[in-house]
């Protein structure tokens, strides 16, 4: 299996998991194009609570632990879910409650990205 085709089921898994929690507003951005950017890909979508926002995260880990066999490197914020990264190095989900992903306007940091919104 070609890395292309790997990366690409893992963001389609990690879609599918946010989709299934009911995460919202999900966007998709290429950095791959971009120099010295931290990753290839984050996805970034938002939650209403902090126990929707744990439990986005706690649902991208699991599916992708029990369909693609892969654990994140790194996950943080957790414990208040205002803001949690899950890290799967080359793709870096960001799962927001909405008021601090408008704080922070993460799209608009990585403007040059390639953008892909996810319709509902």
């Amino acid at each position: 299996m070609s890395k292309i085709s790997e990366k690409q089921l893992l963001i389609d898994k990690i879609v599918e998991a946010i989709q299934d929690t009911k995460g919202e507003d999900i966007q998709i951005l290429n950095l791959s194009k971009i120099e010295n950017s931290v990753a290839d890909y984050f996805i970034v979508c938002s939650g209403n609570s902090n126990t929707q926002v744990a439990a986005i995260a706690g649902n991208v880990e699991k599916k992708v632990r029990n369909e693609l066999k892969e654990r994140p490197w790194h996950v943080e914020g957790i414990e208040n879910a205002l803001w949690v990264l899950v890290d799967y190095v080359s793709v870096v989900v960001h799962i927001f409650q909405r008021h601090i992903r408008e704080y922070y306007e993460i799209e608009e940091l990585w403007g040059d990205a390639e953008i892909t919104k996810i319709e509902e």
